[in-house]
């Protein structure tokens, strides 16, 4: 049986009562208020650097994403379809959210599909990303079932608590999209020609580790630890001091939902400051994080991060040890990493950071998220359709 088929089981009934009500005060408001707003994109200052990024012929095919999407959506029926089809430049792209209750999700959830519906899911899942991209998606999710497990809060955590869209007809030639939303699991999928982009992405998971349950074994992120180590622990006391931005971490991500126009300036070492094994170091952090996405397309997107190396920076909050929490970032004009050992929220009792509760975010700063900046070129190439 396939791991897919096997997921099969694992989801409940789909008239159970959902957790709608949490979150800070004014959250939900707040939240809707911030994507409303004209979009910019992550810029260091405001002010959006031009020319970054162009329809091109990258020469990846992007088929059987489509094929896969077309598949999804004909295994729904009306209904279920007019719920889960938004057009490309709708803001509901703008509308995800990593917390857990179930606030504003829009799409088709896993718990209402039918196991054809959630393996079709999956296969478009997995046709869009990388063999260990989707395995940390998947364990991801398996993951908020354990949680689920260890709480007794069915209707606040769960493997089939996430939603589904699709943004645009799946084409081969105009521009479309999918995304899947939930607590410590949202991906937005941009496809244009034989074109992705894959941010905002936001992964997360606590338990990071299950030692119990359904899942007993499961780990995720351990690799992005220990890489950002490698990169920190292999700098000169001199260099620690420039990379080093603050003892201890935030406990939370800059880019994080609702934060689409945020002002995040560079901070740390930058990347020609760095020894050629510490550039070597960096690029295969760097290629950890985009190599989630397909392969080809990753290839594609390392060259684009290539090409601004010299502008390349990596800081750090924390400590270094194997027990440290702590956090890096890696920012440059086209692509901003995240990474960060959060507090407890399921385990309140972990008031500051700890080692079981981790978010990793990847952003396309100066206004492609979303694929934005490819979608308003299609339209001022005289293609139908306007910006949103």
């Amino acid at each position: 049986m396939s791991d897919l088929n096997q997921t099969a089981g694992v989801f409940r009934d789909p008239t159970r009562p959902l957790h709608t009500k949490g979150g800070p005060p004014g959250y939900v408001e707040k939240s809707l208020a911030a994507a409303a707003e004209p979009f910019k994109g992550i810029t260091t200052d405001g002010t959006v650097v031009p020319g970054l990024f162009s329809i091109e012929k990258t020469g990846v095919p992007t088929q059987s994403i489509k094929e896969a999407a077309e598949n999804f959506l004909g295994s729904l029926n009306p209904e279920q379809r007019s719920k889960t089809l938004f057009p490309v430049d709708t803001v509901e792209w703008r509308r995800w959210s990593n917390i857990h209750p179930t606030l504003m999700r829009h799409g088709m959830p896993l718990f209402e599909m039918s196991d054809t519906q959630r393996d079709r899911a999956f296969v478009l899942m997995r046709e869009s990303l990388s063999t260990e991209g989707f395995q940390t998606a998947r364990d991801v999710m398996r993951l908020n079932e354990t949680v689920m497990e260890m709480t007794g809060r069915l209707t606040e955590y769960g493997e089939d608590l996430y939603w589904v869209s699709i943004m645009g007809q799946p084409s081969a030639t105009e521009p479309w999209g999918w995304q899947i939303d939930g607590h410590h699991l949202i991906i937005n999928y941009f496809v244009l020609g034989n074109q992705v982009v894959m941010t905002p992405t936001f992964l997360g998971s606590e338990p990071v580790h299950a030692k119990s349950g359904r899942y007993a074994g499961t780990r995720v992120f351990k690799s992005d630890e220990d890489q950002g180590l490698a990169v920190i622990r292999a700098l000169s006391g001199e260099q620690r001091n420039k990379a080093i931005i603050a003892a201890e971490p935030g406990g939370e991500v800059f880019t994080s939902a609702f934060r689409d126009n945020l002002e995040l300036n560079y901070a740390g070492i930058r990347y020609d400051e760095l020894s050629n094994p510490q550039h070597d170091l960096l690029l295969r952090l760097i290629e950890l994080h985009v190599g989630r996405t397909r392969p080809d397309h990753a290839q594609v997107r390392m060259q684009e991060v290539k090409r601004h190396l010299r502008n390349t920076h990596f800081c750090w909050m924390g400590g270094m040890d194997d027990d440290s929490v702590f956090y890096y970032r890696i920012q440059s004009p086209v692509i901003i990493i995240e990474f960060d050992h959060q507090r407890g929220i399921a385990f309140r009792q972990y008031e500051k950071p700890y080692k079981d509760h981790i978010h990793v975010v990847v952003r396309t700063p100066n206004g492609n998220d979303y694929g934005k900046d490819l979608l308003r070129q299609h339209y001022e190439q005289g293609h139908h359709g306007k910006p949103n």
